[in-house]
């Protein structure tokens, strides 16, 4: 869970904007807009099968 305290003299739209940037960064978005809508079985295996494939790239030196 990410909390975030009021820093002094910290604006409201500051507060938020760290806030998003913590979001971001634990892919706390990535995960809401993935299980926001329904991906067959057959569709999350071809997402990380890509997945693995360019972690294999980049770590070969490919492009």
């Amino acid at each position: 869970m990410i909390k975030i305290r009021p820093r002094t003299n910290e604006s409201i739209q500051q507060m938020l904007k760290r806030f998003k940037r913590l979001c971001m960064r634990e892919g706390l978005t990535r995960d809401i807009k993935r299980t926001s809508y329904y991906e067959k079985p057959s569709e999350r295996r071809r997402r990380k099968t890509r997945k693995s494939q360019r972690k294999v790239t980049l770590a070969v030196g490919g492009a």
